[in-house]
């Protein structure tokens, strides 16, 4: 390793204080840490960040200030710092509906809404949780071709993630496609955009609206509006390339 004279790097003065302690000998200087935010090592601050993020939603669908203090056992003044940490002073309502979701897109609150939809009329708590772990990116509404999403979720049939009886299934199908042609507010689907592992392009998972693709399918319509969410830049990057078209 090169080395520099201290006596072309230091001022004067300091040159001097560092004399009394070493003088004519060759110093290491380490470089300076960077200093990582409070709480980053433990994994703490994701811990909070997510707890942060449920409590939101919870707000959002109805529950109140002194509900949440004793669920997270948080005083009702920490719960108000959380849940009023917003740029905008206005409590938005939250609506499981595609006119709710855009407009909280438009106030940058996309992902809120989407644990509160979860939390509520989504009734899945395991994949808001999920969703919690690490950030993820969350794009839409917007419209996107149905044929591009397979179910996950269905009667007795092979390769499925998920199955429901049959008989189940058909009766909530056939309750939605009589909902369906009379309510256009429908709450979009939430589909997932990843690469797999040892793969080079990407493929959409249908994580919400499983009964909602089958009734749209059965009643010949082509598109919906969907919400993606994407983990990794790469994913993001490839979608944009491959489907970017439809982002609005």
């Amino acid at each position: 390793m090169k080395y520099e004279n201290a006596r072309d790097l230091l001022p004067e003065p300091l040159l001097r204080q560092v004399q009394k302690y070493i003088s004519g000998k060759l110093v290491y200087v380490p470089a300076r840490e960077h200093k990582r935010e409070w709480g980053s090592a433990s994994g703490y601050r994701q811990i909070l960040r997510q707890r942060n993020r449920e409590i939101c939603a919870r707000f959002a669908i109805g529950e109140s200030i002194e509900q949440l203090a004793k669920m997270y056992c948080l005083s009702c003044e920490s719960i108000k710092r959380i849940v009023y940490n917003r740029k905008e002073s206005m409590r938005m309502e939250y609506q499981g509906t595609l006119s709710s979701a855009q407009e909280w897109a438009r106030q940058g609150r996309l992902e809120e809404w989407v644990h509160a939809y979860l939390l509520s009329d989504g009734d899945n708590k395991p994949f808001s949780d999920g969703l919690k772990i690490v950030d993820r990116m969350f794009l839409g509404p917007f419209r996107m071709p149905l044929s591009l999403f397979q179910r996950c979720t269905g009667p007795v049939e092979e390769g499925l993630k998920y199955q429901i009886h049959p008989v189940v299934w058909e009766r909530n199908v056939q309750r939605l496609m009589e909902v369906i042609p009379k309510e256009p507010d429908m709450p979009p689907l939430i589909v997932h955009y990843l690469i797999p592992e040892g793969e080079r392009m990407g493929e959409f998972e249908l994580n919400d609206g499983n009964n909602r693709w089958e009734a749209y399918t059965r009643l010949g319509i082509k598109d919906a509006h969907v919400i993606v969410w994407i983990t990794d830049r790469d994913e993001y990057d490839q979608f944009m390339e491959r489907f970017g078209e439809y982002v609005k």
